[in-house]
């Protein structure tokens, strides 16, 4: 039995998409036609939130925090539409407005029957991992992030599951991996690691993916760089943006990123398809002509770089997951 999930990266529908929410919830106004078409083809689509969902809450406080995201609560319907069936919340902006915001997010995504992995109420609702039946698969979802400190979870306080990555990956998250890979057919951990704006995985991400790896991961989906970086099978070390208003860093390029089709069975992961895509302010697309090219030609060097090969097929970027396993 194989299935198909689409992986995105950072989705962020605060602050301007917040604002556009609050006039439409026409899925068209965020995500084109074209990408939706693409999420269609997917058994069960997974992405990263990186807001809060809640009318509530004020801005966290704290030294050199200036950044805050928070959607309305119908955000969600516009995830609900888009196909998305399970979010990870371990990042650096689940807590934004406070506890009781991030406890309204899940309230949110549950109303609408989507799974929340990576925050809660408590610490072990924060580290517990969402299991997804897929066409019959059982698929384990872990998410984790390795900032800020500050938001991680703690027994009776609710957070963020919060691991120290740069100082080794803890026992309590490779003990949630290998009892997950016992338990399920799939296990994927995906990590919000690593600071903004790289090109390419920290040394420590990717000491940290093979560790993973060899707990019992599956396939590693990491985020948190705005970037798309390589692939190692069977590490995705970024998958980069797929909804936001943030800024265009004109070397980087943080507006071209990709959606990543995975193939998947008992056995682990099969193929990889990315769809290249362009963030405009607010609405994603797919990308076209030049950008599009040069897109394809930095994913394909990425992955080289790790020693992976990305060939291009009918426009996307095509990597053989059982080629390999890396890290």
């Amino acid at each position: 039995m194989t299935v198909t999930l689409a992986l995105a990266g950072d989705t962020m529908l605060g602050r301007g998409v917040a604002d556009l929410l609050a006039k439409s919830n026409d899925p068209d106004a965020y995500v084109s036609d074209g990408v939706r078409e693409y999420l269609s083809e997917a058994d069960a689509t997974l992405l990263n939130l990186e807001c809060c969902v809640s009318d509530r809450g004020s801005p966290w406080s704290a030294p050199g925090r200036i950044l805050h995201f928070r959607a309305p609560p119908q955000a969600v319907d516009l995830l609900a539409e888009l196909g998305v069936t399970c979010t990870t919340l371990a990042n650096n902006h689940a807590l934004d407005y406070g506890y009781g915001a991030l406890l309204d997010t899940r309230a949110h995504l549950e109303h609408v029957e989507i799974r929340a992995v990576g925050a809660g109420a408590t610490l072990d609702q924060a580290r517990e991992p969402a299991i997804l039946t897929v066409r019959g698969l059982r698929i384990a979802v872990i998410s984790v992030t390795d900032h800020p400190e500050e938001y991680a979870a703690a027994p009776g306080r609710p957070g963020v599951a919060y691991a120290d990555l740069r100082s080794g990956v803890p026992d309590w998250l490779t003990d949630t991996v290998a009892r997950m890979r016992t338990e399920t057919d799939v296990v994927l951990v995906s990590p919000h690691w690593g600071p903004n704006m790289t090109a390419a995985p920290q040394p420590y991400i990717r000491a940290a993916a093979t560790i993973l790896a060899d707990a019992g991961a599956t396939l590693i989906a990491g985020h948190s760089a705005h970037v798309a970086h390589g692939v190692a099978p069977p590490v995705l070390y970024d998958m980069g943006d797929f909804l936001d208003d943030y800024g265009v860093d004109p070397d980087l390029r943080n507006d071209l990123s990709l959606l990543f089709l995975v193939t998947v069975d008992e056995l682990g992961p099969v193929r990889l398809r990315a769809v290249p895509l362009k963030l405009d302010w607010c609405r994603t697309v797919l990308a076209e002509g030049a950008e599009r090219s040069w897109l394809g030609r930095r994913f394909i060097r990425a992955c080289e770089a790790l020693g992976t090969a990305a060939v291009l097929e009918d426009g996307l970027l095509v990597v053989d997951l059982r080629a390999r396993k890396g890290g």
